[in-house]
């Protein structure tokens, strides 16, 4: 009796496949935690020393936020807080969220030294199916699907927009906003 080649290599395949399923799994990798990337590095600074007092740097993080349209979301006692919606995509969501601290340097707090962080949340569109719930007391509960669909934002990420060219841009236009509200006076 003569078999096709093929037919004696079938049963040796799944011998081998199922020898590789039979293979150890190695070890995963210890992830690193993310708090151990944290360099504390004098070159990422989320810092800018500024030649005024506090309110007055203060306010020019207000006007640099609000001339880029950002909605403030507090501005008072060295604190400001703004943020700033985006749709990049059809069903992705992004908001950028800023918050400046400003604080009184020197002897007599003539100068500030204004804080900020921007932090990053990234959100996608989800959609959740409705169905109807009929109640029938022969039968019990029926549940019948509806055409319709519930779509909720769901946040997906969420980061600290790390020290760089960002804050240099914005530590640029809050030192404009400043030269501009002190030329006003």
């Amino acid at each position: 009796m003569h078999c096709p080649r093929f037919l004696l290599l079938t049963p040796l395949i799944g011998v081998l496949l199922a020898g590789c399923g039979a293979l150890p799994s190695l070890p995963d990798r210890p992830r690193k935690a993310v708090y151990q990337g944290e360099s504390f590095a004098a070159e990422e600074t989320f810092s800018r020393l500024f030649d005024a007092d506090v309110d007055t740097t203060c306010e020019a993080a207000r006007r640099a936020l609000l001339s880029q349209g950002y909605v403030i979301n507090k501005a008072d006692g060295g604190l400001v807080r703004g943020n700033k919606h985006f749709q990049p995509e059809g069903e992705v969501h992004v908001e950028i969220s800023f918050n400046i601290v400003c604080v009184g340097d020197g002897p007599k707090q003539q100068i500030a030294t204004a804080y900020v962080s921007a932090q990053q949340d990234q959100y996608a569109l989800k959609k959740n199916p409705q169905a109807a719930s009929l109640g029938v007391s022969a039968l019990g509960s029926i549940s019948v699907p509806l055409s319709s669909t519930q779509d909720s934002l769901v946040k997906v990420a969420s980061e600290t927009i790390p020290a760089g060219e960002f804050y240099d841009r914005f530590f640029t236009l809050m030192q404009r906003m400043l030269r501009e509200n002190t030329a006003e006076r």
